[in-house]
């Protein structure tokens, strides 16, 4: 099952398609030094076949390429952090911690 991520802009997520369907989304809300994902929603006929890891490593990946910090409101999102430790860099408390 091939997983495509895009940056629906317009409406402030990304969208995972499988076969051109939206199987979830993962909000956000982007400022000029910082980005907060707040909510992520998979379809239930697609939970535990990879969507949602798809759609946090994209989202993830946008953050960083942006240079901007990662504040994970969404609890997913952040126990993904959290399972893959490459990317606990970006989170907004280890940015601010470091700078004090």
């Amino acid at each position: 099952m091939a997983v495509e991520v895009v940056d629906v802009a317009e409406r402030g997520r990304f969208e995972a398609r499988v076969d051109g369907r939206v199987a979830g989304f993962a909000e956000y809300l982007r400022g000029a030094d910082l980005v907060v994902y707040p909510h992520t929603e998979v379809d239930s006929a697609f939970e535990g076949r990879g969507v949602g890891g798809a759609l946090a490593r994209a989202a993830l990946d946008d953050a960083r390429s942006r240079g901007v910090a990662v504040l994970a409101t969404c609890p997913f999102i952040a126990a993904w952090m959290r399972r893959h430790p490459e990317y606990l860099d970006l989170a907004y408390q280890n940015r601010s911690s470091a700078s004090d």
